[in-house]
């Protein structure tokens, strides 16, 4: 299944921000993999992990000062949860010379890689659980 990531930038980086996000994709049915916010001072930008960006995008319009900046499809991987798991994943793709620029973990020990190269990062974690 392909996940996409989706940036949402949050204009105000005060309470209850989040939660009128999480309540638009909430109503309208939106199941959300995962999730990361970063904010410093006037503005945040929240990461969405989901399978439909299409039907984020449409319930996003409904609140208008909410817009998806940027999206990009990512490689999740099914994880054992113990020591060493991400050390062993990111070794074999520093091993093939593939950059990471996002990096965030999933419901379901699940591992979020984002790369500019998705083919050799896919290659590189042949043999993983790619969900």
């Amino acid at each position: 299944m392909t996940l996409t990531d989706m940036v949402i930038e949050l204009d105000q980086d005060e309470p209850g921000e989040l939660a009128r996000v999480a309540h638009a994709l909430s109503d309208a049915g939106i199941n959300v993999a995962a999730a990361t916010a970063l904010g410093a001072g006037q503005r945040a930008e929240l990461h969405v992990l989901v399978p439909h960006p299409e039907a984020v995008r449409h319930a996003l319009a409904v609140v208008h000062s909410i817009s998806v900046t940027r999206e990009r499809e990512v490689v999740v991987v099914q994880c054992d949860d113990h020591p060493g798991e991400l050390a062993d994943l990111t070794g074999k793709i520093a091993a093939a010379g593939v950059n990471l620029d996002l990096v965030y973990v999933a419901t379901g020990s699940r591992i979020v890689f984002g790369s500019d190269d998705l083919d050799g990062l896919r290659a590189a974690l042949e043999g993983a659980a790619i969900a």
